[in-house]
């Protein structure tokens, strides 16, 4: 057990990078949990940008090490992974380039916490996974799916209240997410999302993140899907739309329904209502202004309760998953005790479930898809 912070290095330097992970690493750099030491992009520009910010928000008396593909002999990234200070990395890539450089990572021995979704589908998922299960989990090496939805809050209230029975037992479910995404979106216009590499595009890419909070507040795994994909705003190939049905191990049955093309914002929302034989929670996310105008505060998930007796509670949570999953992955590294309601987040076999899920979605046409078969699971 270390009583040192942690070294890490980030690896990714685009807009979730800066506007997600910068600003958690430096909440938590201040309990000296961990110690940012160098970042590191394809692009030397990229990797300055982001270590000028770095530099400010965490307040280092000199700037950042820099590393990059482009960069003079010395500062690539075999040699940042050489440097003895950094015990972890934080990939934050491109989906389909996260494989090669978390494998690079394992061989130098460091613990990897790597952004979802776990890999492009399920096939290359489950390869990464039996390599680091039969290479390197047994050295001691530390790997976490940043899955920043299994980590919330809000989210993991809804699931206590759902188990301790606050709702009785659960009957069925629906999740619907109503995306607008213009050709201007600042996603959108990172290259490797508008010609995506991989399979249903930002449906993969955000889909995983409501597969990973129905897995996280449903009481049993999700066992079978069967939906249909469309594509509606040609921008959005190869698909934009998803409706499936899903059912749980138990019987749990429930509707999953995901676009991002909403022909105009103000048609948007985001709900999930899991409803038990005794009453039912709705989870939802907003922006909050603050009374009397100023900058909008992080969003907030509201959680709603009603109970048998008609009563309603309501909570509300700022949304705190990727500082927790940092924060988790971290105490892990160090071989700390963390928060109990945390135990198993960021497993990459839950996020290849999560894979799983987008996957039998985009590809089923109708008919059922075993996902305990599709993950290979006894």
């Amino acid at each position: 057990m270390s009583t040192k912070p942690l070294g890490i290095a980030i690896l990714g330097a685009g807009i979730f990078a800066r506007e997600a992970h910068l600003p958690a690493i430096a909440t938590l750099a201040k309990s000296s949990l961990l110690k940012l030491e160098a970042v590191y992009s394809r692009s030397k520009s990229s990797s300055c940008k982001f270590a000028e910010l770095a530099t400010s928000a965490l307040n280092l008396s000199s700037t950042l090490a820099v590393y990059s593909d482009d960069s003079e002999v010395g500062s690539g990234l075999d040699d940042l992974l050489a440097r003895s200070d950094i015990h972890a990395v934080i990939v934050v890539l491109p989906i389909t380039q996260q494989p090669d450089v978390i494998i690079k990572a394992f061989k130098a021995g460091k613990h990897v916490l790597s952004e979802k979704p776990v890999a492009k589908d399920v096939q290359h998922a489950l390869e990464l996974i039996k390599i680091y299960e039969s290479e390197y989990k047994f050295k001691g090496v530390v790997w976490r799916i940043a899955e920043n939805y299994e980590c919330e809050p809000g989210i993991l209230a809804a699931a206590e209240a759902i188990r301790s029975g606050k709702i009785g037992k659960v009957a069925y479910f629906k999740l619907s997410i109503v995306n607008y995404l213009p050709t201007e979106n600042k996603y959108y216009r990172t290259s490797w999302r508008t010609v995506p590499e991989y399979q249903g595009g930002f449906l993969l890419d955000g889909g995983v993140h409501y597969a990973a909070l129905l897995r996280t507040v449903l009481p049993d795994p999700l066992i079978s899907v069967s939906g249909h994909a469309s594509l509606t705003k040609e921008w959005l190939a190869p698909h934009d739309t998803i409706h499936s049905v899903l059912q749980t191990t138990s019987g749990i049955h429930g509707i999953f329904e995901l676009t991002f093309a909403s022909p105009n914002k103000e048609l948007t929302s985001a709900s999930v209502e899991i409803t038990g034989s005794s009453g039912f929670i709705r989870i939802s996310n907003k922006h909050k202004i603050p009374k009397g105008g100023g900058p909008e505060e992080k969003p907030h998930y509201i959680i709603r309760v009603l109970g048998e007796d008609g009563k309603e509670e309501v909570s509300e949570y700022q949304n705190q998953g990727v500082e927790r999953e940092i924060e988790y992955f971290a105490k892990a590294a160090l071989g700390l005790k963390d928060d109990p309601a945390l135990e198993g987040k960021g497993d990459p076999r839950g996020a290849v479930r999560d894979v799983a899920v987008i996957q039998a979605s985009l590809t089923s046409q109708g008919h059922l898809v075993d996902i305990k078969k599709l993950v290979q699971e006894p």
